[in-house]
């Protein structure tokens, strides 16, 4: 047991009695009175067209595979610094992951070395706003077009950031949402489908409910549902989406304390990483970030793993992020190899995130500082 853990759910008061409601209710499973009320709430503040929930951020991603209509001998560009969900649902699709290097600054996807990628064969390009910070959309969404392929978006760390004042989540036609316990957003799993654009909706509806027409059903638009088309189980439980509704609703005051936790690393730990020359998270003046997470990139691995040893010492859990997926045993199926992505390759070794969750109060912030500053096995 940890002193201060990595992350801890937070509660905003209403969940157990949402929760509640949709027992009494009696529609606990999917598509209920309050995955409504988070559609449309969700449709409201991103001005998006269709929001559908789905049991998490992994099957959001593989509905969108499902609706880009990815084959075998499809490629599709993702950044190797990922979570492996990103490549997963495309993979099941029968395509090839083309691993794409990041930039050094903002860690996202970088747009300089992306058309090099792109081949005849490339149906997609997913971008991953990496700790919600958004990537160079402008860049990317042009070479998309001009070589006709569609751009997608992994926004599970970015929910209410924004690109040049435009929400994440919103530039491509579709874009995956994630309520992992992780998030600044939870329902414990959960996550969800934008729909940006309308042509994708009604297909999206039945690919959700198992490949039946079943929400045309419900919506009286035919008297019987059937088979229609291929799909899955894709609907959150009304239970999950009863929780996700307490989040939602009080996002502003969650996106506050994460953004005074967010300053209070940032302001307390500048001159100690500029002595050291460790690297704090950059925000473009462009970029309205999420305040998903706080990490710092140590000048070697050696440093890195030394200093989450020495704040395990204090009680403090502190991780490493993301492996490159091109040199994990399934990147290396795909044509992997050392030195494809140096970049990602090094912030892999060096990243290190501090704790980060909602009620981590600044007391306990000031701890982790101290403890940070304490550390002295320096290379």
């Amino acid at each position: 047991m940890y002193r201060i853990p990595f992350n801890r759910p937070s509660l905003t008061g209403r969940e157990q009695a949402y929760m509640a409601q949709a027992v009494a209710n009696g529609h606990i499973s999917g598509d209920g009175a309050f995955t409504r009320r988070c559609r449309e709430l969700l449709e409201q503040l991103l001005d998006a067209p269709c929001v559908l929930l789905t049991p998490s951020g992994t099957h959001a991603l593989e509905l969108m595979a499902l609706l880009l209509n990815i084959e075998p001998g499809d490629e599709v560009i993702i950044p190797s610094f990922t979570f492996v969900s990103t490549a997963n649902a495309f993979v099941l699709r029968g395509a090839r992951p083309v691993f794409a290097d990041i930039r050094w600054d903002t860690l996202n996807l970088d747009e300089t070395q992306l058309e090099q990628l792109i081949t005849p064969r490339t149906k997609a390009i997913v971008v991953v706003h990496y700790a919600g910070v958004g990537c160079e959309m402008e860049a990317i969404l042009e070479i998309g077009r001009r070589h006709g392929v569609v751009v997608v978006e992994d926004n599970a760390h970015g929910l209410f950031g924004a690109y040049k004042g435009k929400p994440l989540g919103t530039f491509g036609p579709l874009a995956a949402l994630s309520f992992h316990e992780t998030k600044n957003f939870t329902c414990g799993e959960g996550g969800a489908l934008i729909i940006n654009d309308p042509q994708y909706i009604e297909r999206a509806e039945i690919i959700r409910e198992k490949g039946t027409d079943r929400s045309r059903f419900f919506r009286g638009a035919v008297d019987k549902y059937t088979w229609v088309d291929i799909g899955s189980s894709y609907l959150l439980s009304d239970l999950l989406a009863a929780f996700l509704y307490a989040q939602l609703e009080a996002r502003e005051e969650i996106q506050a304390k994460r953004r005074r936790i967010w300053e209070y690393y940032a302001e307390h730990l500048r001159d100690w990483a500029e002595a050291h020359g460790v690297r704090l998270p950059y925000v473009p003046p462009h970029c309205q970030q999420s305040y998903h997470m706080f990490y710092l990139l140590m000048p070697s691995l050696e440093e890195r793993q030394a200093l989450i040893a020495h704040l395990k010492t204090y009680g403090i859990l502190s991780v490493f992020h993301y492996q490159p997926l091109h040199l994990s045993a399934m990147g290396r199926r795909f044509g992997g190899r050392p030195g494809q992505c140096p970049v990602t390759e090094q912030v892999s070794d060096r990243l290190l995130r501090l704790p980060f969750y909602t009620s981590l109060t600044e007391e306990d912030q000031a701890y982790v500082v101290a403890a940070i500053k304490e550390f002295d096995h320096w290379a």
